[in-house]
């Protein structure tokens, strides 16, 4: 259990709701896409500025409006260290894969996999001397240690990226044998990563994937556990037998696999409410993980204030207990009106019963 001691009270708080030791306030955040600050600038600015309970120390100008935080939001083609193509039409918003560097199966032999020691995703990885003082500073400041340790689809979405989703698909139908070779290459590739992390000192472990469609698994649950299952297992268990919690995201369905999620090792879940349902998540979640709830993205740009309002209220009381287990997270993309992000961040603040900043 990561202690208490010297952490901020924003940190405590968020520890209490992940170890359901009764925290203080609903623990909230709020992810303002790049797309989104590019389209409203300073209309965005003044939004955050005015709810200082949920953007605690933003300041005027502290933003580049037109900043982004990685290369896939940039527009054009991109090469990762797989091999994998990405590709990029929207200035802001992510990249998607079009390259499948085996998508056939002549071609894996003279496939080079990244070192992982090494090779980040588009570029090469920070000395790790230098991720350790990264963690020393974190620990130092009040802050949790926290590992992002792999890139969004790092383990699932890694193989239909490298295949090919159709590919993929057949693949596990015909339990085909050099599919295993190639998980078990992503396999080291990731426990190395995370081993050093560990090694590093971090506090817990980031990852994130989408294991879910819109309203169900792209396989079925049996099929899941033969070939995702395992390897999670490999990844994210010897973080669970070192007692360092680990956050996974995950878009789309996944009511049928929580219970497999929370017994590798997850220890807080990032589901979407729209894939899975207000009472699919009480029946398989609730009081059993932690849940960053991802609120409904597909209703904030077309509903009305107060349709947010209710929403927003309705998932906490559902989810809510006094014990701890809830955080709540909304993703604004450009296509959100501004009235509808004032709506986002004033019920937040109000429903998660936000304290005054300092």
């Amino acid at each position: 259990m990561i202690s208490y001691e010297g952490k901020k009270r924003e940190e405590v708080n968020y520890l209490k709701a992940m170890y359901f030791h009764s925290p203080e306030w609903t623990p909230c955040t709020v992810s303002i896409m790049p797309a989104t600050w590019i389209k409203y600038r300073e209309e965005a600015e003044r939004l955050v500025l005015a709810h200082p309970k949920l953007f605690p120390g933003y300041t005027a100008g502290k933003r580049d409006f037109d900043h982004i935080p990685h290369q896939l939001y940039e527009p054009g083609r991109h090469t990762d260290c797989w091999g994998c193509v990405w590709e990029n039409i929207e200035k802001g918003l992510s990249s998607m894969v079009v390259g499948h560097p085996i998508e056939n199966w002549e071609d894996l032999d003279a496939w080079n996999p990244p070192d992982p020691l090494t090779d980040g995703q588009f570029e090469p990885r920070p000395p790790w001397e230098n991720v350790k003082a990264d963690m020393e500073t974190a620990k130092a400041e009040g802050l949790i240690a926290r590992g992002d340790v792999l890139p969004h689809g790092f383990f699932y979405m890694l193989l239909y990226y490298l295949r090919g989703f159709e590919n993929l698909m057949i693949d596990m139908v015909q339990d085909n044998p050099r599919l295993q070779k190639l998980i078990e290459t992503i396999e080291h590739y990731n426990i190395t990563v995370i081993r050093k992390y560990m090694e590093c000192g971090a506090e817990m472990v980031f990852a994130g994937e989408d294991l879910g469609l819109q309203h169900s698994l792209p396989i079925s649950p049996e099929m899941w556990r033969t070939f995702i299952k395992p390897s999670y297992e490999k990844m994210f268990g010897p973080c669970r037998d070192a007692d360092i919690p680990v956050r996974l995201h995950t878009d789309g369905h996944i009511l049928e696999i929580i219970p497999d999620l929370i017994e590798v090792g997850i220890r807080v879940i990032n589901p979407q409410i729209r894939a899975n349902g207000l009472e699919g998540l009480i029946e398989t979640a609730k009081g059993r993980v932690a849940v960053h709830l991802d609120l409904d993205r597909q209703l904030f740009p077309f509903a009305t204030p107060s349709q947010i309002e209710d929403h927003i209220a309705e998932m906490h009381e559902g989810l809510y207990d006094p014990s701890g287990g809830l955080m709540l997270y909304a993703e604004c993309e450009p296509d959100v009106p501004l009235e509808n992000l004032d709506a986002i961040f004033t019920t937040l603040e109000n429903v998660c019963n936000l304290p005054e900043t300092d």
